[in-house]
Parts: C-alpha cells; sequence; structure tokens
C-alpha cells in the first residue's frame, strides 16, 4: 500500500468507534484497578499487579490494532477458509495440551502468558460465514445453504464443549441473528425463542400441582403453549379458519379435561393434551395432503418436537446434568434459595452493586471488592466492581458506551456495499450484544451463570485480543468500503 492510501485509509476509519472502544477500554482498566489492588495500594503499573499486566495487553491491542488498519481488506477474504481450518485444528489439539484450570482444558501456556483459542476462533468463524454468504448466489433461505452456515458455526462450537467451556461454546447462537438478518426463515428463530420459554416455564413450574389435577402446573402451560403457537402457525402459513377450529377444539378438549378430574376423580390431564396434540398434528397433516402446502408438514413437526422436548429437557435436567448444574439452574429460576452455594456469586454480587447507591463509593474504595467477597471479580463479575465503585451513575456511563458502540456498529454493518462486509459487520454486532447482554444480566441474577467475559472490561489478554481482531478487521473494511464510495 503507498503512503496515500495508508493515510487514506487511517482517515476513513470510524473514528467515532475507535473513540466509544478507547473509552471501553480506559474505563475497563481503571475497573480492574479497583477490583484487583488492595485500598491504598498504588502500585498499578507492576507486572505483579494484575492492572500491571493489562496494560500491557492493551498496549499490544493497541499495536494490533494499528496493524490492522494498515493491512489490505482483501486479505481477510482471501484468507477466511486457511484461518477458518487453521483455527479447528487448534481447538481440536487444544484439550491434549491444555493445562486444567478450575476443570476446563481451555488455556494453552505460551511461556509466560495463557492463551485462549477460544475467544478468536469467534473472528475466523465470522470471517468464514461472511466468506461463504457473500458468494454469489448465496440465500440463506434454501436449507442446504442454511445447513452449511449452520455447520460452519457449529463446528468449532463443539469442539469448545470438548474443552468444557460451555460458557464460551454458547457465545456461538449469537451468529443465529446475523443469519436472521441475512435471510434465515423466522421460523427458526421463533422455534428457538419457543424452546427456551418451554424449559424455562417447564421447568419453574414443574413442581407445583394444577388444582383439582395430580399433574404440575408447568406441564399444564407448557403443553397448551404449543397448542397456541401450533394454531397460530397455521393461521400465518396457511388459512385462518384452521387456526380457529384448532383453538376452538383446544380449548373445549382441555376445558372437558379439566372438569372431568375436577368432578369425576383428579387425573393428570397433561395425558389429554399429549393426545390432543397428535390429533392435532395428524389433522394439520391431512391438511397438507388436501390442499398441497408444503409448510403445514413442518407445522406438524413444530407440535411433535416442541412436546418431545419438553420431556427431553426434564430427563437431561434430572438424569444427564450434574448436580451443581441442576442447582445452578434452580437457583436462577427461584426454585432454590442457595445464597452460600451455587448462588454465592450472583448473590455477593447484587450486594456489591446495591452498595454502591447512586453515586459509589468512589475509586479504590468498595469494600465487597477489597474484602474479596465475590469470587471472579476482576474477570466475569467484573460489573460488580463498576456498580460498587461508581454507583447507579457510572453503571448507566458504561451502559450507555456499550448500548452507543452497538448502534454505531450496526449502523456501519447496514452501510456496507458488499455482503461480506455486512454479514463480518453483523457477526461481530451479535457477538458484542450476546456478551454484555449475559455478563451484565448474571452479574444481576438476571440470567445464567456461564461464565463469559465483558468486553473491554474483564482481565486477560485473550478476551481483549479477541474483540481487538473483531472490531478492527470490521473497521478496516468499512473504511476500505468509505473509500470505494
Amino acid at each position: 500500500m503507498s503512503d496515500s492510501t495508508i493515510r487514506n485509509t487511517v482517515a476513513r476509519a470510524d473514528w467515532l468507534a475507535i473513540m466509544l472502544i478507547i473509552m471501553l477500554v480506559v474505563c475497563g482498566w481503571f475497573t480492574i484497578c479497583g477490583a484487583s489492588n488492595e485500598i491504598g495500594d498504588t502500585d498499578f503499573f507492576s507486572w505483579s499487579t494484575r492492572s500491571g499486566k493489562q496494560l500491557v495487553w492493551i498496549g499490544c491491542s493497541a499495536v494490533l490494532a494499528l496493524f490492522l488498519l494498515l493491512l489490505d481488506d482483501r486479505y481477510f477474504d482471501m484468507l477466511a477458509p486457511l484461518l477458518y481450518v487453521a483455527m479447528v485444528g487448534v481447538l481440536f489439539i487444544t484439550p491434549f495440551v491444555a493445562k486444567d484450570i478450575k476443570g476446563s482444558h481451555s488455556w494453552i501456556s505460551l511461556g509466560v502468558v495463557n492463551i485462549q483459542p477460544a475467544e478468536f476462533a469467534k473472528c475466523t468463524t465470522a470471517l468464514m460465514v461472511a466468506k461463504l454468504i457473500s458468494k454469489y448466489g448465496f440465500s440463506l433461505a434454501d436449507n442446504r445453504n442454511l445447513f452449511q452456515a449452520i455447520g460452519i458455526v457449529l463446528l468449532p462450537m463443539a469442539l469448545i464443549v470438548l474443552q468444557k467451556e460451555t460458557g464460551s461454546a454458547l457465545v456461538y447462537f449469537a451468529f443465529f441473528l446475523m443469519f436472521y438478518r441475512e435471510g434465515m426463515p423466522g421460523s427458526i428463530l421463533f422455534t428457538a425463542v419457543a424452546a427456551v420459554t418451554y424449559f424455562v416455564v417447564g421447568i419453574r413450574f414443574a413442581n407445583d400441582v394444577l388444582p383439582y389435577t395430580t399433574g404440575s402446573v408447568g406441564q399444564f402451560v407448557v403443553l397448551g403453549l404449543i397448542w397456541l403457537f401450533t394454531s397460530i402457525m397455521v393461521a400465518v402459513y396457511g388459512k385462518v379458519e384452521h387456526c380457529k377450529r384448532l383453538l376452538l377444539y383446544g380449548a373445549v378438549v382441555q376445558a372437558i379435561a379439566w372438569l372431568a378430574s375436577r368432578f369425576i376423580h383428579p387425573f393428570d390431564i397433561a395425558w389429554v393434551q399429549i393426545a390432543g396434540i397428535i390429533v392435532m398434528a395428524a389433522y394439520i397433516v391431512w391438511i397438507a395432503l388436501g390442499e398441497r402446502v408444503r409448510p403445514y408438514y413442518y407445522i406438524a413437526a413444530f407440535a411433535l418436537g416442541s412436546t418431545v422436548f419438553l420431556y427431553g429437557a426434564d430427563f437431561a435436567l434430572n438424569n444427564i446434568l450434574g448436580a451443581h448444574q441442576r442447582t445452578r439452574i434452580n437457583v436462577l429460576l427461584g426454585i432454590e434459595n442457595d445464597p452460600t452455594g451455587a448462588g454465592y456469586n450472583v448473590n455477593q454480587s447484587k450486594i456489591a452493586i446495591g452498595s454502591g447507591g447512586l453515586t459509589g463509593k468512589g475509586f479504590m474504595n468498595g469494600t465487597q471488592t477489597k474484602l474479596k467477597y465475590v469470587p471472579e471479580q476482576d474477570t466475569d463479575f467484573i460489573f460488580c466492581t463498576v456498580g460498587e465503585e461508581q454507583g447507579f451513575a457510572g453503571s448507566a456511563v458504561v451502559l450507555f458506551l456499550y448500548t452507543a458502540l452497538l448502534l454505531r456498529l450496526l449502523y456501519l454493518s447496514e452501510r456496507q456495499s458488499t455482503t461480506f462486509g455486512r454479514v463480518f459487520g453483523y457477526s461481530v454486532l451479535s457477538i458484542l450484544l450476546f456478551h454484555v447482554f449475559i455478563n451484565i444480566g448474571m452479574v444481576m441474577g438476571l440470567t445464567p451463570v456461564i461464565g463469559i467475559p465483558l468486553p473491554f472490561f474483564s482481565y486477560g489478554g485473550s478476551s481483549l485480543w479477541g474483540f481487538t481482531l473483531l472490531l478492527f478487521i470490521f473497521l478496516r473494511i468499512d473504511a476500505r468500503d468509505s473509500l470505494r464510495r
């Protein structure tokens, strides 16, 4: 690249996004100082302290960011398959060479530093998916293409699960937001949301007995939702009169079953609901054969699959998951109260955030963090330090910065003139959104504790470098796109 091209590229880089990133990194470093150093300790720059080490990671990230901005953006498209295959190979060998750190085999030791390949795999996966979708004539509306794209995401995800890093693996579900933007049928996203609803409602109310029956409220409500969702899908993809008929049929069958249990003999009316769903699915298939409406077959499969999922999730929770994982889920859903066990981290985190009040206790004055009440307070639970030291006001500023960056990435993604740039941009946006939403949610007890870092705040080089790669590759692509416009 010529000097003029380099100057134009740097000048065309989106400096608003860069300034937002810099502000988040600076806020993150000061938060690490507050979370990891003792009261009165001002030796923030020593390699022996976490704040000192993080400063080195930040310096390396700045060099990496500058290098990416000066690199020819055509390399990202051209090398995407090679980088993806190489990273898959690294993920495959990681469990065999990695040290055991808290039960996880995901960190490779390189002398004085440890590297987590899973953090970099998100970038190579995003590049590969962008490369695939940008092919001429490619459409996610085609099932074969959709399965191919999903396969690219699921392969590194499965390898990361083998490293016992479930939290990092779950981040890959963020790609489905990008798939939806690029044409994935909305029914797939709806099915995923429905599955989460079934699981939460079914497990949360599994032990509550439905009045005048022997069945649980959870099963009754979920089976009713399956009936409702199926009927609505029939209206969306077929005819409204069929939907009305199914809703009336479902209401009558369930009402008669409950009245029989109430006045004749108590029984579990879930069995009647299941039988009704089977009959409903058969009726939908019969309609499909007569009217030749192909989506009806998928709707019937949705109804039956949802029923299987309900009981399969219950079986997995009670027979496959470990006791500690089961307890975590029960604590999150409010089924159990375990403030000294599985719920300890979240409970202490809430106390720390609440103690900060409106304006906080001030930098380096957080008692909860200084007395080490909150485990992982400078990594996964670092946001509680923001809440304690800077209070509601400081937390609101941090959330504003994240929101501003996410909205800026949305704008930049939409203005891309190439499919490759747009897909990669939405991948970066989705990954960042997932991390921020889940991490802050788990610190506040709103989402499961799955152990993922807060971007630019959590201590560690791998996370910081991983997000630097994602963001500055995209900003480099956007800068080149700006030169073309």
